[in-house]
């Protein structure tokens, strides 16, 4: 049986948490192909995020099924811990089970359905206390048109080059291959 970690445990010597939700629950047959993209690009940045803070990358899926899509694609840096039978995504907006009627609507989830989101999240530990300071939400903005909306841009190289070009992102989502 996989070992339960307290969330206090996870800033190792840090006082700094960086949590990403990654869609890859057990519902789903393949992950999230944007959240794998994503994810591709993140890796070699992780190597050096832990000397600053501490990373993890977390879904709903049993951890031996986690490890094993990393494996398949050659993530070296990325800890990855599976947050199934506990209520992190539901507090933290990594799936959308607390979602209010308004954000079920914009998001298409219908009343009876439920599924995973992405979401960073970031908590900061002080005097032991540990504190939520910051949350992806741009995934919850009402999506400009002709645009797939928008989720940890910010630390995602594929969209930041492809913004640089003349036709930008437009529509474009990627496969995974």
């Amino acid at each position: 049986m996989p070992e339960k970690v307290k969330m206090s445990e996870l800033f190792g010597p840090h006082n700094t948490l960086i949590l990403y939700s990654f869609m890859y629950g057990p519902e789903r047959e393949l992950p999230c192909p944007g959240c794998t993209h994503l994810l591709d690009g993140l890796d070699g940045a992780a190597r050096h995020v832990g000397e600053r803070a501490a990373l993890h990358i977390v879904a709903k899926s049993p951890i031996a099924r986690l490890a094993a899509w990393a494996h398949e694609r050659g993530w070296e840096y990325l800890s990855l811990l599976s947050t199934a039978g506990n209520c992190y995504d539901a507090d933290y907006f990594g799936d959308t089970s607390k979602f209010s009627r308004g954000m079920r609507a914009q998001h298409r989830v219908p009343d009876s359905e439920n599924w995973d989101e992405t979401i960073f999240n970031v908590f900061k530990k002080r005097n032991g206390v540990i504190r939520h300071f910051w949350g992806s939400e741009m995934s919850f903005a009402p999506p400009a048109p002709k645009q797939h909306h928008r989720a940890g841009d910010i630390v995602d190289p594929l969209w930041g080059l492809l913004d640089m070009t003349p036709e930008g992102r437009g529509e474009f989502f990627p496969t995974i291959n």
